[in-house]
């Protein structure tokens, strides 16, 4: 849609009230048992498996791949009552460098693969090169693309600019979703990250997302529930659904799940499948799998019973 300027500048977030909710959900909500594993189970799912460090290697990102078509072991799919149900997680999350490489690894599973892009993670590339690589990531294969946005634009109130960086990014993906990763952190108040998600939105990014993983502070709580409510008001203006993605932070099955209950709570059910929600994370899935293992057996494994990659 066109950038609605009006819209953007009338945004106000109640930062105490917001702060409320936030430190009500633990008391709000509970889930034990199966209901738990049941939950978990669907974490899993919206799941995009990542690994984004300056060492890995196409190994590492093979590990990786076969991990996420296998994400929970058998023993304890069958334990679940689940070992006829095919559970993969959401995407694969990698540098450009190995979207080539996970394609191969993941073969027919369907399971598509996500490049982090534009400069990553500072996106202070010049946007010329910005577009190039997304190009290059798109023509290699990958499905998804997660944009990093220029802070600088958000910071000091340059809408406009920001509303045409997202467009060339969104022209550029082509049919791949792009998912525009705020940097949260970085972006100092509510208020800013309520109007960035919404210039976002209007410009056509298919997701919002809090982090690249690597800023100080990243996915939050707080930050996603203001990030949430900008997504229900653009869906009441447009009509048009858009998805959560919190990244950074979140490595245990308690964290997922607080996650999941606000997103049920503020956006309804739709928004707790992968085709509305992902989680970006590594080491969350090693926790959700030695919980269910506990569930299913009644006893805690150590966490290299569950290796990632």
């Amino acid at each position: 849609m066109d950038l609605d300027l009006s819209w953007v500048l009338d945004t106000r977030v109640n930062l105490s009230a917001s702060e409320r909710r936030v430190a009500s959900l633990p008391g709000r909500r509970t889930v034990k048992k199966d209901a738990q594993a049941a939950w978990l189970l669907k974490a899993v799912t919206c799941i995009d498996l990542t690994t984004l460090s300056g060492d890995d290697t196409p190994e590492r990102v093979k590990r990786l791949c076969a991990k996420a078509m296998s994400p929970v072991r058998h023993d304890i799919l069958e334990a679940l009552g689940m070992g006829g149900r095919s559970i993969t997680t959401g995407a694969v999350c990698v540098y450009h460098r190995f979207v080539a490489t996970a394609i191969e690894a993941l073969g027919s599973s369907g399971i598509p693969v996500a490049a982090v892009s534009t400069g990553f993670p500072a996106g202070l590339a010049p946007h010329d090169v910005k577009l190039r690589e997304i190009e290059a990531s798109v023509a290699d294969g990958a499905r998804e693309i997660d944009i990093v946005i220029t802070r600088e634009h958000v910071l000091t109130g340059n809408w406009k600019a920001l509303y045409h960086e997202m467009r060339d990014y969104r022209a550029a993906c082509g049919d791949a979703h792009v998912k525009a990763i705020l940097a949260t952190g970085d972006l100092k108040t509510l208020r800013n990250i309520a109007k960035a998600s919404q210039v976002c939105m209007m410009a056509g990014a298919d997701f919002i997302k809090t982090s690249t993983g690597k800023e100080g502070v990243n996915a939050t709580l707080l930050v996603t529930l203001t990030m949430l409510r900008a997504i229900r008001a653009y869906e009441e203006r447009t009509g048009f659904k858009i998805g959560y993605k919190p990244a950074g932070g979140i490595s245990t099955a308690k964290d997922i799940l607080n996650y999941q209950f606000l997103m049920k709570d503020e956006l309804g059910r739709e928004w707790l499948e992968p085709d509305l929600f992902r989680v970006g994370a590594s080491s969350l899935l090693a926790d959700i799998e030695r919980q269910l293992e506990h569930h299913a057996t009644g006893a805690y494994s150590a966490f290299n019973r569950h290796p990632i990659g």
